[in-house]
């Protein structure tokens, strides 16, 4: 457990809080590109605990600037994209992606009045169907070469949804290895032929045996945690028999993002994004080595169970997640539905907006949370402490960003006696047959 002052420096995320300034120091996710479809590119965005909103103008550029406008503060979320940026409707102001004031049209010919007026504005960068912005001081890091950002557009599918509690218990639960078998327990094994595009349907490497099976059978990991310069590795093994492992690879790209592996093909990087203190966005960026995306049908099956045009579950808190006693005593071990975000949905916001870790005991198994903690903490120490250039993971010059590739995200089933070289392997086979990836170690895959 950890004091009410510790646990506040974790969580909370207003400009000058110490969480909000080192994530800030990252480019995160502000919107789907999604979001912007159609013959209007306006959409509000609330990050961070700020009220903004994000456009697209007449020659292509991504604008996030302050909501409201600064003449009478009329809201700019109803504004018109035209003349190279977004026109408030109440007195014409024009505000360009940069922040500035390129029309007062009310105004005498000739004033210089515009020139005066900037607003807050963030610059944005498209990724694979995700826009991304920078809210930090200075200069923006650079992309690394992870996989999600390397691949072809149409090998990468994104999506988001909506939680309703604070980012850090949003964030542990993918660094918790251990839940997923009991939290995400089937009590019967799918066909993983029809089940493209959903998370523990597969079967383990090409071993036959069902990632399902697996979690449910074996549910004392072993949780190693390694560090890395993107975060950390955790491998979590189960020994299946005396001769063979389960190896399942998942990373924490620091600060904020998982990489994990969705099936045999498809990897998924997910970020967790403060909206405020007490809400948050989950961006997942799904990536798959092998065919194309059908885009079609995952966004069909997530639009199954969000609603438009905040990305809302359909189940939550309001209905008790769709929790059914009968199902919970033959379908699945929660009650709650075969969607396994639905499943955390309930794990993450059942502690209440902000979890109290006051009244938290730790364990073995939340190693990987441990960590985590600590790291997190060294660098809330370092920024706040007035360092320019914190010493922080994926603060790297552009030489060092092409050099992180990867991460590694992989379920495996080898020798007991080698899970390391099996892991590995399976990796480098799967990359081998890829069109695009290449390897985490500098070569090609």
């Amino acid at each position: 457990m950890i004091s009410q002052e510790q646990n506040d420096r974790l969580t909370r995320v207003e400009r000058g809080a110490p969480a909000g300034e080192v994530l800030r120091l990252y480019w995160q996710p502000a919107a789907l590109v999604d979001e912007l479809a159609g013959d209007r590119p306006v959409s509000k965005v609330r990050l961070f605990g700020e009220d903004l909103v994000l456009f697209r103008d007449n020659q292509g550029r991504y604008g996030l600037i302050d909501q409201y406008c600064p003449h009478r503060g009329a809201d700019l979320g109803f504004g018109r994209c035209e003349d190279g940026g977004l026109r408030c409707t109440f007195h014409g102001w024009l505000m360009d992606a940069e922040g500035r004031c390129l029309d007062q049209p009310a105004e005498p010919v000739g004033s210089r009045f515009k020139d005066k007026i900037r607003v807050n504005a963030y610059p944005c960068v498209e990724k694979n169907g995700v826009i991304f912005t920078y809210m930090g001081p200075g200069d923006p890091p650079p992309f690394p070469d992870l996989d999600c950002f390397v691949a072809p557009e149409d090998h990468t599918f994104a999506f988001k949804g909506l939680w309703e509690c604070n980012w850090l218990q949003a964030h542990e639960v993918g660094i918790d290895p251990a839940h997923a078998s009991f939290l995400h327990r089937f009590f019967e094994d799918e066909d993983p032929s029809e089940q493209y595009g959903k998370q523990f349907r597969d079967e383990a490497a090409d071993s036959g045996i069902p990632i399902t099976r697996v979690l449910r059978e074996f549910h004392r990991p072993k949780i190693n945690v390694e560090p890395t310069e993107y975060g950390m590795r955790l491998v979590t093994l189960r020994q299946i028999t005396d001769a063979d492992m389960h190896v399942r690879v998942t990373n924490l790209v620091f600060p904020n993002a998982i990489t994990i592996p969705m099936s045999r093909e498809m990897i998924i990087t997910q970020w967790h994004v403060p909206i405020d203190d007490h809400n948050t966005y989950w961006y997942s960026m799904f990536t798959s080595f092998g065919d194309v995306v059908d885009k079609d049908t995952m966004r069909a099956q997530r639009l199954e169970n969000h609603t438009l045009p905040d990305y809302r579950p359909v189940v939550g808190r309001h209905n008790d997640y769709g929790f059914d006693p009968a199902e919970q005593a033959k379908l699945t071990y929660t009650g709650m539905g075969m969607d396994i975000n639905v499943h955390d949905q309930w794990a993450v916001e059942s502690p209440g907006a902000i979890q109290d870790r006051t009244k938290e005991n730790l364990c073995r198994s939340d190693v990987a949370i441990i960590a985590f903690r600590r790291m997190l903490r060294r660098a809330l120490d370092e920024v706040e402490a007035g360092s320019e250039r914190p010493d922080l993971p994926m603060l790297v010059s552009p030489e060092q960003a092409h050099r992180i590739r990867g991460p590694v995200a992989v379920d495996a089933i080898g020798p007991a006696d080698d899970w390391e070289g099996c892991w590995k392997e399976r990796d480098a086979a799967r990359r081998r047959a890829s069109s695009w990836a290449t390897s985490p170690w500098g070569e090609e895959g």
